[in-house]
């Protein structure tokens, strides 16, 4: 990888670690590398470039303190936009394990020529790796959990649970969603997508786990909380909570 975009995703990660409380970061030159040669391979979508600016993928790596060789639980990935990037993050010795509700042949063909990709098929609720792993990862999913009830608990107290389960001991469960409005809790999840920080917190400290730190990377102050995440206008500008929960233990 050429020195000047090494150099450039330094400085971006150093910006990253002054958002928030930050424990350790993945800023080592191997792991720099790594996420640099991720976001640079050409057959990386379109789609996913023009979204960079917005979500800022090296610096909340290098704070969710990810590493070459790490095992991770994806929840929910969508079309795959963290899933390519992660995939390179930890290297051919690490593995990532795509948690799939119903299948995905996006996430399916990327697997297929990427064997450090394995998809997981789970149920509402469910972390199962075929193995512990160190890190849980969830981007903008956490609200979309509240609103799938499973007996008298909604799926994301039992994700929680289970990914209390899932990881190792010392392990990192990764949320980033968008914010509510104060005092919202999980009153507008199934209508403008969102999810109130403190309620997160408070149902993943319950679970077990211990805050080990948090960003205002995605901080955006002009967003008042009143607009569905989708709209034109706020879309890709939302005001977004970053949280690192640590289950206790080496």
């Amino acid at each position: 990888m050429a020195k000047p975009l090494l150099v450039s995703l330094a400085a971006l990660l150093m910006l990253g670690g002054c958002a928030g409380t930050v424990a350790t970061s993945s800023t080592s030159p191997a792991a720099q590398a790594l996420v640099a040669a991720a976001l640079a391979d050409p057959q990386r979508p379109a789609a996913d470039r023009d979204r960079d600016a917005d979500r800022l993928p090296a610096q909340l790596i290098a704070f969710s303190t990810l590493k070459p060789g790490d095992k991770v639980a994806e929840l929910a990935p969508g079309g795959g936009y963290f899933t390519r990037i992660l995939s390179g993050a930890v290297g051919p010795d690490g593995r990532i394990y795509p948690m799939l509700g119903r299948p995905s042949p996006v996430i399916a063909d990327y697997a297929a020529s990427h064997p450090n990709v394995v998809p997981v098929a789970i149920s509402a609720g469910e972390v199962n790796p075929p193995e512990p792993v160190d890190m849980v990862w969830t981007t903008l999913n956490y609200h979309d959990f509240k609103n799938n009830k499973t007996g008298g608990s909604d799926a994301a107290q039992l994700t929680n649970a289970a990914a209390f389960k899932a990881l190792k001991p010392g392990g990192i469960y990764f949320i980033v969603d968008h914010q509510a409005a104060p005092g919202a809790g999980a009153s507008q999840t199934s209508t403008l997508h969102r999810v109130e920080d403190a309620l997160v917190k408070q149902e993943v400290l319950a679970a077990g786990f211990v805050l080990d730190g948090q960003s205002q990377l995605l901080s955006h102050p002009a967003d008042d909380h009143s607009l569905r995440v989708q709209e034109t206008g706020i879309r890709g500008k939302t005001d977004q909570f970053i949280l690192r929960f640590r289950k206790p233990g080496r």
